[in-house]
């Protein structure tokens, strides 16, 4: 089964920062910026984004930045404890995700590679093949195979990694606690924590984009409209109004859309200027 990949990877929210990448390759972010996650002026010739997350309850700001190059390689900024940010020796990557303390990167040919924190087993995918998209939350790691089918690694304490029964999925995308998926249908399920309802997604439908932040969840509607569960403590599910969006992406506790006309909304958390996103990346 041969499946159209959704691109939501021109916006990426971190825990306390926020990254847009612009039409001519160059990236801008705003945030906090205490490890150098932000430090992204001088990239240049990138086609994708991801910021590594860390649930709010940590709040430390940990945090790092990657971005994919035209030619297969990858660049990371940021806090590099655990080696996360060490991508240099990559090549032919197709598509990078960042979690806490790690990053993930599917290669040309389908097979997964990972560096950084290893403790829960999150960072365990030599063994994958065929993926053509991954995801990375604090704890696990998600894979999505070109049948339509997932795969999934690291912590497995509120069952966010019991969805090996997944299939005709068209994208995923986990949180801290919890795994979210997009069904080919444009219905939406999901696995894990569900302490603030961020799970309660099954009456979703004609939905194209989804995104897991800490404790919520957002998705994005065919008709450029936003939905949002879950915590919502600091706004951050407060997008009803939002219309003409083409791309979403969530943080620990800030919702981003981008719309159509480049320009970027923002609601939630704003302590450290990360919905300070009025640039347009168009």
């Amino acid at each position: 089964m041969q499946m159209k990949q959704l691109r939501n990877d021109t916006i990426a929210a971190g825990p306390r920062h926020s990254v847009g990448l612009k039409m001519d390759g160059m990236v801008r972010a705003v945030g906090d910026n205490k490890y150098g996650q932000c430090n992204v002026s001088d990239w240049y010739d990138i086609v994708s984004v991801a910021a590594g997350n860390v649930h709010m309850a940590a709040n430390t700001g940990n945090a790092h930045t990657v971005g994919l190059t035209t030619d297969g390689i990858v660049v990371a900024t940021g806090w590099n404890r655990h080696g996360q940010c060490n991508t240099g020796h990559w090549r032919d990557i197709a598509a990078v995700a960042a979690g806490w303390c790690r990053t993930i990167g599917v290669q040309a040919d389908g097979s997964v590679v990972a560096v950084g924190r290893n403790n829960e087993g999150e960072c365990d995918v030599s063994d994958w093949y065929d993926m053509v998209a991954v995801t990375a939350g604090d704890w696990h790691t998600i894979g999505l195979k070109s049948d339509g089918t997932v795969a999934a690694v690291g912590n497995n304490q509120y069952r966010q990694c019991s969805i090996m029964d997944w299939c005709d999925m068209m994208a995923v995308s986990a949180g801290y606690l919890h795994t979210i998926g997009l069904k080919l249908n444009g219905t939406v399920t999901a696995a894990g924590w569900n302490k603030y309802d961020q799970c309660n997604v099954s009456d979703w439908s004609d939905v194209t984009a989804v995104a897991a932040g800490s404790y919520h969840t957002v998705g994005l509607n065919a008709d450029g409209t936003v939905v949002a569960v879950g915590s919502n403590k600091h706004n951050q599910c407060n997008v009803n109004g939002w219309h003409d969006i083409k791309a979403i992406a969530a943080g620990c506790a800030h919702t981003l859309g981008l719309k159509s006309d480049g320009t970027i909304l923002a609601a939630g958390n704003n302590d450290y200027g990360q919905c300070n996103v009025i640039e347009s990346i168009k």
